[in-house]
């Protein structure tokens, strides 16, 4: 789960991270309001679940509270669209207001989820404000990491090491340290994927300050926190993504035109695995689960046909708990609520694998059958 710049910055706050002083606004008038009360200069952040504000519009400089007003009056109520977000953008709903900061330099500072160690890592780099993926992929050199041990957790001289390494004034070694032990703590607390904060500054008064702040909860681990799931903002997620959850499907919505209806997550990552080899680009991750009703099979199939990129069906079931009889009529169903006709592909086994064929052909609906997943994934191809 992803929350807002202003959200991840209370949290910081409570954790003892400077971060600047600030107002949300929900309307125009209220930045004009906050502008005021920080001096009559200030900053004013589009606040989207999306990289690259800054390019696409989403943050401002403003001399007045009036200019205040009206760059939250172009940006409120409409959507940004940033090079992380489809060419829809996702509405802007609030802004954060801030107060302008003294910056004598710029760091990124982070710490994630390492594959390779298979534990929390800190990562810092003196390029901070810059797209931190181009950083990486030009020069990887200027990222230095940390990998935490997680018997012994962050340690003091690791965050000295990195302090030396982005070439901090040693009067800063403390108060960075301070700032990554936060971050540590925040991470294993909240049960984070992600903490960032791009960029970090330094001041000329010699302070080190959050710019801008980003939490990523794992959503696995929302049961223990209550209080966080408030922070969720539905506006800035997928809505197929959103109703697959109300309904506890796992469900991805990608960039391909195939709809893909599937029982069991590695299965699905199969299908998509073979039907990408094949040239056929999958519309979507969906994992309708091993015990699944005709309704949920109806809703999951439902979404699929809602999406309007899907231009044809791709259905893998292997019948066990969910047996093919199940998902067929479900499916079935699901093209008669929406008056559709795409076509289908079908290859089921298992459980009333043949009961569930029948289903399918009597219904009239276009349907090929297949074998194997690979005979599937070459009918998906020319389907259409």
């Amino acid at each position: 789960m992803k929350v807002h710049e202003y959200q991840a910055k209370e949290i910081f706050a409570r954790y003892d991270i400077p971060v600047p002083k600030g107002r949300v606004a929900a309307t125009a008038q209220e930045a004009r309001q906050a502008t005021q009360e920080l001096g009559g200069r200030a900053i004013v952040k589009a606040q989207v679940h999306a990289g690259g504000r800054g390019q696409a519009g989403g943050i401002s400089v403003v001399d007045s509270p009036e200019e205040a007003e009206q760059v939250a009056g172009q940006l409120l109520g409409n959507n940004l669209v940033t090079r992380q977000t489809g060419a829809r953008g996702v509405p802007v709903g609030r802004v954060l207001v801030e107060e302008l900061a003294d910056i004598q330099r710029e760091l990124y500072l982070a710490m994630t989820i390492d594959r390779v160690s298979r534990g929390p890592v800190m990562l810092a780099s003196a390029s901070g404000g810059m797209d931190i993926e181009e950083v990486a992929a030009s020069r990887p050199q200027d990222i230095y990491s940390e990998p935490v041990d997680m018997a012994m957790g962050f340690l003091p001289f690791q965050a000295r090491r990195l302090a030396a390494k982005l070439e901090l004034d040693p009067s800063l070694y403390r108060s960075a340290g301070q700032v990554m032990d936060a971050i540590y703590r925040m991470f294993l607390d909240l049960d984070c994927s992600l903490v960032e904060i791009n960029p970090l500054v330094v001041t000329n008064q010699g302070q080190l300050v959050a710019l801008d702040a980003k939490l990523n909860l794992d959503d696995a681990s929302m049961f223990r926190h209550q209080d966080l799931q408030d922070l969720r903002d539905p506006t800035q997620e997928d809505e197929f993504e959103v109703r697959a959850a109300e309904l506890d499907i796992a469900y991805v919505n990608l960039d391909g035109d195939v709809g893909c209806l599937v029982n069991g997550a590695g299965l699905a990552m199969a299908t998509l695995d073979v039907a990408t080899a094949a040239g056929a680009t999958p519309a979507n991750f969906l994992d309708v689960g091993g015990g699944a009703s005709d309704e949920k099979v109806t809703s999951a199939v439902e979404i699929i046909l809602s999406d309007p990129k899907v231009t044809r069906v791709l259905v893998n079931i292997f019948g066990g708990i969910l047996r093919c009889d199940i998902a067929a009529r479900g499916v079935v169903q699901a093209y008669r609520n929406r008056g559709a006709s795409l076509p289908m592909v079908v290859r089921m086994m298992g459980t009333n694998a043949e009961e569930g064929k029948a289903v399918l052909r009597d219904s009239g609906l276009p349907v090929t059958f297949a074998d194997t997943l690979f005979e599937a994934a070459e009918a998906i191809q020319h389907a259409g």
